[in-house]
């Protein structure tokens, strides 16, 4: 009996260590994952210190994006191609800096032609290859059809489904900027067939600013940024259950016209413009909302940021006590980096550390290249020319160099500047956006552009052009080198 009872104790324990042993061979060579759908969430003129984990004194309540920060990396180097929208746009889908485009500086208005070339490789069509549905729903803002005036009463070909998105629902520029109408796929839902004429002033009343021009009948500006928000999350609920998806959600706040809904006015201690903060992260937090009620966090990887600093003037700090770019120079339009660094979040449970941060120098060109790297695509080598794969950086693989040589980035003038360690060269001074003084033109003898030394001068105010040589004929020439050679990551 006793003979007995000891056997099946140890039969017992055989069982139970053979079934240990599998469980922890499992955990430590898992299957293949399947392919992680891809979110990326792109605020509108949004800045570094608006949400409260870049920015503990921010004025503005940023739970969901902190949320984000929490569960997720936090990068504090991140940068835009260009400090406004259009080209900024351009390089998240190209991997490419849009002043090797047709549009060299500045932003396209609401009826430009479509700035993507045909045939290039986009973020949306190298997934779609390789089998994810697309869907693009919010702000465009990268032109329709082929003609010099879009016509909207025809249809808008080529536009997103042109370059790889299956799906689009948006509208065709900045709410600011006519014609006031909702895009679906290659077609108006109302025609523009109305006029509005120009606010008066940029903040009145939570109206906001807004141009002249053609409008839909039924379109009100308030209600865009809550029917953008359905849509994505729509998306999300009726999305192929059989294909991994990308969404690509580009936000139209809190770009001008501030008009937060009257469930976030007052809100903030910033004014309607951090109360329309508050209402763009409570549009992260259904998007995550809707990840999560469909069971699909854990397999989806998760990027939040934004297409450039915020547009907020020194009367706005001193008034509302509120930095919106946290303390860094300038704002929107700026060579300096108040207009183009910018808040990055990367969440991706059980692949990347919660609540790590970065301070790898990033630019919002390298999504194409760390999406190919993330589905072990490659590109071709017309393909993402300024695009580098940042994921070694999140998924904590070794790297044992800067993703990047350097990056460069551009004022709304055109205006070129380069990033190298903790090198900062602008080619003229002033800020070429926004801000006073906007150009200094140099007297003999005077340094001819500008160059701070960000670790030692984050605030960009010790100018050592003169004090350097060495340092601005080396970034100099890494500027020319990249123009001449087409691009800047290598072949």
């Amino acid at each position: 009996m006793k003979s007995t009872s000891l056997h099946r104790i140890l039969l017992l324990m055989a069982c139970i260590g053979t079934a240990f042993a599998a469980s922890a061979s499992a955990w430590a060579a898992p299957s293949t994952p399947v392919r992680p759908n891809i979110v990326l969430i792109l605020a509108d003129d949004l800045g570094y210190g608006d949400p409260g984990c870049y920015n503990p004194a921010s004025r503005i309540p940023t739970p969901h994006i902190d949320r984000l920060a929490e569960q997720g990396m936090r990068f504090t180097d991140a940068h835009t191609p260009s400090a406004v929208c259009t080209p900024t746009r351009y390089g998240v889908l190209t991997g490419r800096y849009c002043w090797r485009s047709a549009l060299k500086k500045g932003v396209l208005d609401g009826y430009a032609p479509l700035l993507i070339e045909p045939g290039r490789v986009t973020l949306a069509s190298l997934l779609k290859q390789h089998g994810y549905t697309t869907a693009c729903v919010g702000k465009w803002h990268l032109g329709l059809g082929k003609a010099n005036r879009t016509d909207f009463q025809q249809p808008l070909r080529p536009g997103p489904n042109a370059v790889g998105f299956d799906y689009f629902f948006g509208i065709p520029a900045s709410l600011d900027m006519p014609p006031y109408v909702f895009v679906k796929n290659d077609g108006v839902t109302e025609a523009p067939t109305a006029t509005i004429g120009a606010s008066k002033m940029r903040r009145v009343g939570g109206e906001g600013f807004w141009r002249a021009g053609a409008i839909a009948p039924h379109f009100q500006h308030a209600d865009v940024l809550p029917k953008l928000s359905e849509e994505a999350v729509r998306f999300i609920q009726k999305r192929p259950n059989d294909q991994p998806f990308f969404l690509y959600f580009a936000l139209t706040a809190p770009h001008t016209p501030w008009m937060p809904t009257p469930e976030f006015r007052g809100k903030s201690g910033a004014g309607y413009y951090g109360d329309f903060v508050a209402q763009v992260d409570a549009v992260v937090g259904r998007v995550v909302q809707a990840l999560a009620d469909a069971h699909l966090a854990d397999n989806t990887i998760l990027f939040f940021t934004s297409d450039n600093g915020a547009h907020w003037l020194p009367e706005d700090i001193a008034k509302w006590n509120h930095r919106a770019n946290d303390g860094w120079r300038g704002q929107k339009a700026d060579i300096w980096d108040g207009g183009h660094r910018v808040p990055f979040l990367v969440r991706w449970p059980g692949k990347i550390k919660a609540g790590s941060t970065s301070p790898e120098l990033i630019c919002l060109t390298d999504f194409l290249a760390t999406t190919a790297a993330i589905i072990g695509a490659k590109l071709p080598a017309d393909a993402g020319e300024d695009s580098f794969d940042m994921s070694p950086v999140f998924l904590g693989t070794n790297h044992d160099k800067p993703i990047h040589q350097a990056i460069v980035h551009h004022s709304s003038d055109g205006t070129f500047g380069v990033r190298q360690g903790p090198w900062k060269l602008a080619m003229a001074l002033g800020s070429h956006g926004f801000s006073l003084p906007k150009d200094i033109p140099p007297k003999p003898g005077e340094a001819q552009g500008q160059l701070y030394n960000l670790d030692a001068d984050p605030e960009e105010k010790s100018n050592l052009w003169l004090h350097k040589p060495d340092v601005v004929n080396r970034l100099t020439a890494l500027l020319q080198q990249y123009k001449t050679a087409g691009r800047s990551r290598p072949k």
